[in-house]
C-alpha cells in the first residue's frame, strides 16, 4: 500500500499539489519526503555549471544567444570570502580576452576581475551595488557580474570545461 501510495505521488504533479509552507506534520511521510528531495534538487549547481566555461583566473562564462554571462566560479568566492565591494565597468566598456575589468573587495582580500572573452559590456548587475553578498551566496545565479557581447566565439571552445577546471582547481590545492 505505501509502494502504491509512493508512485501515485511521483506520477503526480507534485511540484503544484504539495503546498511549499506546510508543515511535516500535515503531510504524509511520501510527501513530505518528495518535497523534501524536490528541495535538495533544486539547491544543485552542477546542472547551472555544466554549461559554463572556466578561466585560470577563476571567471566563469555562460553563453547564450550570443550574450555571455560573466561571474566568479565557487572556488574563487570561497577563497575571497564575504564580498563587501564589487566593482564594475560601465555598459558599453569594449573588453579584450583577459583584461581586467573590474575587482571584488572582501573582508579579508581584494581581486582583480578578467574578462574570460573579447566583446562589450551590455549590462552589469546592479543588485551587487546594495546586495554585494549574492556573489557569495549565489556565484552561479544571482552573483553573476556582467553580461557582454561575444566577437571572437572561438575564445569559447579555448576556455576549461567544467571537468577540466575541476582538476585545474585541485593542482592548485596540492
Amino acid at each position: 500500500m505505501a509502494m502504491y501510495a509512493a508512485l501515485r505521488c511521483v506520477s503526480s504533479n507534485f511540484c503544484t499539489s504539495l503546498p511549499l509552507l506546510t508543515r511535516p506534520s500535515q503531510i504524509s511521510s511520501c510527501q513530505y519526503f518528495l518535497r523534501a528531495s524536490f528541495h535538495r534538487t533544486l539547491s544543485t549547481t552542477s546542472s547551472l555549471s555544466s554549461a559554463l566555461k572556466y578561466t585560470d583566473k577563476h571567471e566563469w562564462v555562460r553563453v547564450e544567444g550570443g550574450i555571455g554571462t560573466v561571474g566568479i566560479s565557487s572556488y574563487a568566492q570561497e577563497a575571497l570570502g564575504d564580498v563587501v565591494y564589487c566593482g564594475l565597468p560601465e555598459v558599453g566598456q569594449k573588453l579584450e580576452q583577459m583584461e581586467e575589468f573590474g575587482a571584488l573587495e572582501s573582508v579579508k582580500a581584494a581581486s582583480e576581475l578578467y574578462s574570460p572573452l573579447t566583446g562589450e559590456v551590455t549590462e552589469i548587475n546592479t543588485e551587487l551595488a546594495q546586495t554585494p553578498g549574492l556573489v557569495n551566496s549565489a556565484c552561479f545565479e544571482g552573483g553573476w557580474l556582467i553580461k557582454m557581447t561575444i566577437d571572437n566565439p572561438g575564445e569559447v571552445d579555448d576556455l576549461m570545461d567544467e571537468d577540466a577546471y575541476g582538476k585545474f582547481v585541485k593542482s592548485l590545492d596540492a
